[in-house]
Parts: C-alpha cells; structure tokens; sequence
C-alpha cells in the first residue's frame, strides 16, 4: 500500500520537491530589524480616525475587486498619468507571480541580478521557468558586458531589476539600466519596493519604453501588515496581467485601510524622512565599529561585512542580547559574512548598536 510519502513523490512536480520553503524566523520579544519594516506606529489621532473607519467595513460581503478608492488614492501619491493603469497584487510576490504566469510560455526564461530579491528567482522556478543569475560585482553594481551577453544568449521573456536592490541598498547606474531596457526582447519590470527611501523615480521610464512595468509596494513605508503591492504601466500590459489574478485578492480591510492612510499619506513621508536622518546616523556609528566593511544604502537597511567567518557568530550573539538582524553569509558568494540591518528608531538603533559592539570585541 503506498505511503502518503510516496503519493507526495508520485505527484509533486519534481522542481517543486527540490525547492526550499521561504522561511520566516519566530521573532517572539527580539528587536526585530530583519525584515526592512518601518519602527513606527500610526499617531494615536490617526489610528483613533482609522480604526473609526474599519468599524463600517462589511465584512460579510466580498470586496470591490476592482479596488477603485486604492487606485485613486495611489494615483494621486504616485502622481501617475492617466494613460497607464495599476493592477494591486497581495504584496508584491503576488504581482512577480502573475507577471511571470502571463509570460511563462514553453521555453520562456527570466533573468535577474545576484544577489537581488530572492523571490524573483523562486517564483519562476515555481512556474517551472528557465532562471538565469547574472553575478553583481563585487561592488553590487551591474556588470555590464555580462548582462548584456547574458541577454543576448537567453533572450529572456522577463527580467527583474530592483532600485534600489535588496540586500544591497545600492542604485544601479541609471543609464545601464536604460541600455538593458532597450536591448532586452522580452519584458523589464523595474522593482521600487524601497522608493521611499531614495531621490530615484523609475516612472519615466514608462514614457520611454513600451517593455517597461513599475513594481511598487506600501509595505517598506508603514503599511507591512496590508500586504499591498502595485503594478503600474501601459493598459495592455495589465489587462492581459490581471486575467490571471484571483477574485478578490485585495480584501476589504486592507482596502478600507489604504484608502483612508492614502488620503494621510504625508505621515508615512514624514516617518521616511526620520528612517533616512536615521540611517545616516547608523551608518556613522557602524563605521567606528571593527567591521569589515559598512555599504552606503539608499534603502530602510545597511548591509555590513562581519570580520572573516564570524557573520554566524555575530548574529548568534546578537539574537541571544534581543536582537534579529539577517544573516546573509553563505546566500550568495558575494554575500560572505555579511550581515543586513533595518533601520530602527534611534533607540533601537542604539540598542542593536550596543549589542553589535560586544558582540564584535568578545
């Protein structure tokens, strides 16, 4: 009689079987400064309005599917022109994967940067795609000559670019990034999770390049436990796109939530402003620290190098005084002993900062 472990190995697509689940650590009472999520809570006056308005959503009844007031309140935030159209994702992974699902023909690829945003990469092996890494150097910046003998070999139908790019916290040169645009024969989406945090505004593009989307999200600004993401671009784009997106796959809570907080949105650009006066802060302090190497960031995170084999060491030693910061060593060649840190507040800054101190000299 066959086991449910041989139905499951009967059954499951062999790539599916050979993938790892992502994994999202307890975080229990630790100072939590993995996961880029914006320290502050909404002001007491405005949580007072906002859990007001939740007191009139229906939630016995489906949500609009169309989301109407969201979009309204993102076009005018995001100061988007009425000749392109939003398609809302549950996050952004819901928008990777419907992009992908749309361009997943037989023998399609997608191609991205590494390391970069791991989920670019997991969800078209998901949908059973080719997947192509093209190595950063060792500076985080884009590599040219190989991309662009990387593009012209796979003629990938999709390619992934985030500005700024996670772990990293860098910008890409902008006028590379223009040239992959212009020499790529499939579809570029350009990923501004982190635009909060930056001067750099990818929109135009969509003025210059018919193969250009805009992947946006509010999570990084306030707005994490929404699960919000945004797809902006041409009409033809998204409608073909958004046949694939389940009914109702923005619900009503999240919904009534963005539509009001957009009408508020110049909290979330004011808390920014302090994460990036913070960040600068932060970056000063762990430069005094005996640490490899501290990056510049145009993101809500640094990304540091721990002396040589002690990435693990460190992280240990810090979860153990209250801290979770993420351990990058070993994800990545260029990643070695590296270790990412979300900006906090001031005085968690300071806290981790104490601890990432002891941790260094003991």
């Amino acid at each position: 009689m066959k086991t449910v472990k041989d139905w499951v190995k009967d059954l499951v697509r062999p790539e599916v079987m050979a993938l790892s689940a992502y994994h999202v650590p307890e975080t229990g009472r630790l100072l939590k400064l993995d996961a880029m999520e914006n320290p502050w809570a909404l002001p007491d006056a405005l949580r007072a309005q906002w859990l007001q308005v939740l007191e009139s959503v229906q939630i016995n009844r489906y949500p609009n599917p169309a989301a109407p007031t969201v979009k309204a309140g993102l076009r005018k935030m995001m100061g988007l022109s009425s000749q392109y159209e939003l398609l809302l994702g549950n996050g952004s992974d819901e928008l990777i994967q419907l992009v992908a699902m749309a361009l997943a023909k037989p023998g399609a690829s997608v191609l991205s940067v590494e390391p970069s945003f791991v989920m670019y990469k997991m969800i078209a092996q998901f949908l059973g795609l080719q997947y192509h890494g093209v190595a950063l150097t060792e500076d985080f910046a884009l590599d040219r000559e190989t991309l662009l003998a990387a593009i012209k070999t796979h003629q990938p139908a999709l390619v992934f670019l985030a500005q700024p790019n996670n772990p990293t916290g860098n910008l890409f040169d902008a006028t590379i990034v223009e040239e992959i645009i212009a020499v790529t024969p499939g579809l570029v989406v350009v990923d501004e999770a982190y635009l909060a945090f930056t001067d750099s505004d990818a929109l135009p593009l969509l003025d210059r390049h018919p193969n250009v989307l805009i992947m946006r999200t509010l999570s990084k600004v306030g707005l994490a436990g929404l699960r919000l993401g945004i797809l902006a671009g041409a009409p033809e784009w998204i409608r073909e796109i958004d046949k694939l997106r389940l009914p109702y796959n923005i619900n009503v809570l999240t919904q009534a939530s963005a539509a009001f907080l957009l009408d508020h949105y110049d909290t979330f650009r004011e808390q920014t402003a302090r994460l990036r006066a913070a960040r600068t802060d932060l970056i000063q302090a762990l430069r005094v620290l005996p640490l490899e190497r501290v990056w510049p960031s145009e993101a809500n995170f640094v990304l540091v190098r721990a002396p040589a084999g002690e990435a693990r060491a460190v992280f240990e030693a810090l979860k153990k005084s209250g801290v979770l910061i993420k351990c990058l060593d070993g994800a990545h060649p260029l990643l070695k002993d590296c270790l990412r840190i979300t900006v906090g507040t001031p005085q968690e800054n300071q806290q981790m900062l104490a601890a990432l101190e002891k941790s260094l000299i003991d």
